[in-house]
């Protein structure tokens, strides 16, 4: 019968064999290809000594160290719990120095015990994902038998749909995801990716080639690029590891650690009352003429700073957070940089996800909206351009959290309620000088109101001074002072108001309860 001190050197032992993961050469490996190691991840993750690690002494099927063939230390993913900032959060880290990050049964029966701790005591779920998904078999043959049990272990999926909307969910790419592992940041809130070593793929290069005879690198086919500037999957691209991982902590600190919370206030030595000269040229005189929105938000947000999210996809909208007096809120704004800030089908979707991620754990929204509508002919109309409007619609018109828009310039159509025009429950509707408010534009109106009598004119030119001067003349009517006269928008602003007026707001409202009908769910467009 051994010792307690004996049975203490070998828990001891089993411990350093589980810290030295895929051993030298593997770690050596890893480090070659510009990623960090997991336990390398790890703290850069939680706040220092305050990760509890669960599972440690974990192996490949349950086997002991003198048993197994292959070693498999922590069975190829740390699970724990530590804190971000003081707060508890729960961290599922795969470790590619074992079988390649892959999910093994007993790393997944990990990992399922973390999620369950994760909803049960309603902590924030990160994962930092670098694995080529499920482990058929680790001596690196066909075991039907272990195909088959894997075919039942889908319930991590359920169980993350389960958690979404509760908990904050963050899957950061740090190296590649492939099938079972590419769903894990398809259902998360927040994606970063590392540039140049992360991917994301339902099959790999190897199953495309051996399915659809395609041959492409893992970079073309999913990598950061691909997600953060094509798909849309991806919310954010980050040089390396650390500045990846230092975006998740940021990003946490803009929520609560479940969706009955209130989000995190912090001191704000950033006065409300401060005036952003700037903000009286940012808009050009020219109605027609671009200028960059994001100026408006560093004006707005405490210390200037802005956290964005998918900010390389759908470029006509911007989304992301910032703080406003301490107080986190969720921005939507119009881009005239791109396409006008007219609304596609990407744009839509972008917003829509965003609008319902802010819903979810009580983020106010602000929109800042200078929209012309959205975008019109065959093309989007054939790519759902209807559908996929209708859930930005459905989005805006459900969120129950703080809302407040600033019409900075045009606001016509659609595109208007969609950016919380007044049918949408704004909690506060105001407008800079420069605003208009309208079914569409001037132009717009001339076109389709005045048709045959501009067919009648002789030449183009003829017709183009005609639609001009038309529409000189029935800018007055879409003038915000009309509006403003129409008690249609709660005041009209000196642009250097209003990161006053919006600091305002959100404290009056920082307890707005919405009741709405009673039903079992949704029927949301998708």
């Amino acid at each position: 019968m051994s010792t307690m001190r004996e049975r203490l050197e070998i828990l001891e032992s089993r411990r350093a064999r589980s810290r030295q993961m895929g051993g030298p050469e593997r770690i050596e490996r890893q480090r070659a290809k510009g990623k960090l190691t997991a336990r390398e991840r790890l703290e850069l993750l939680f706040d220092p000594g305050t990760f509890e690690e669960y599972g440690m002494l974990a192996g490949n099927s349950g086997a002991l160290p003198s048993e197994e063939e292959r070693p498999s230390p922590a069975d190829g993913v740390i699970t724990g719990v530590g804190e971000v900032d003081g707060r508890p959060v729960c961290g599922a880290l795969y470790d590619f120095t074992v079988f390649g990050g892959s999910i093994g049964e007993v790393g997944e029966r990990k990992v399922a015990r973390l999620r369950d701790i994760a909803l049960k005591d309603r902590l924030p779920m990160v994962w930092l994902v670098d694995s080529g998904g499920a482990r058929i078999d680790a001596s690196g043959g066909v075991d039907p038998k272990r195909i088959a049990s894997f075919a039942d272990t889908g319930y991590l999926f359920r169980e993350e749909v389960v958690m979404s909307g509760v908990i904050p969910l963050v899957s950061a790419m740090l190296g590649p995801g492939a099938a079972g592992t590419a769903y894990i940041p398809g259902l998360a809130d927040f994606v970063p990716m590392a540039k140049g070593t992360s991917s994301m793929a339902i099959g790999g290069p190897y199953l495309v080639e051996s399915t659809v005879g395609e041959k492409v690198s893992e970079e073309d086919l999913g990598g950061s690029k691909i997600h953060n500037e094509i798909s849309g999957v991806a919310d954010a691209e980050f040089p390396d590891d650390r500045s990846c991982i230092a975006a998740v902590r940021e990003y946490l600190g803009f929520f609560p650690s479940h969706c009955e919370e209130l989000p995190p206030k912090r001191p704000c030595a950033d006065a409300i009352t401060r005036g952003d000269e700037s903000l009286l040229t940012v808009v050009p005189d020219n109605p027609k003429r671009a200028y960059d929105m994001h100026k408006v938000i560093e004006a707005i947000a405490d210390d200037r700073r802005f956290f964005p999210m998918k900010p390389k996809w759908a470029r006509n909208i911007i989304t992301g957070l910032a703080r406003v007096d301490g107080r986190p809120v969720g921005i939507v704004a119009s881009n005239p940089m791109f396409y006008g800030g007219v609304l596609d089908v990407n744009a839509s979707d972008k917003a829509a996800r965003f609008i319902n991620l802010c819903d979810a754990f009580n983020l106010p929204l602000v929109f800042l909206v200078d929209v012309p509508g959205f975008m019109v002919g065959t093309k989007v109309e054939q790519a759902g351009i209807i559908r996929h409007g209708a859930k930005m619609l459905f989005a805006v018109a459900s969120a129950t959290v703080p809302k407040i828009t600033v019409v900075v310039r045009k606001a016509y159509g659609a595109g208007y309620y969609v950016m919380c025009g007044r049918a949408y429950e704004p909690d506060l509707l105001v407008a800079w000088p420069t605003a208009e408010i309208g079914l569409m534009g001037p132009e717009g109106l001339v076109s389709i109101g005045a048709r045959k009598l501009l067919e009648a004119q002789e030449s183009p030119e003829d017709r183009a001074r005609l639609k001009a001067e038309i529409a000189e003349q029935l800018r007055p009517h879409i003038d915000i002072f009309r509006a403003g006269a129409m008690a249609l928008v709660d005041d009209i602003i000196d642009p250097r108001e209003t990161r006053r007026v919006i600091a305002r707001a959100l404290k009056r409202t920082e307890r707005k309860r919405v009741e709405r009908p009673r039903k079992r769910r949704e029927v949301t467009p998708v």
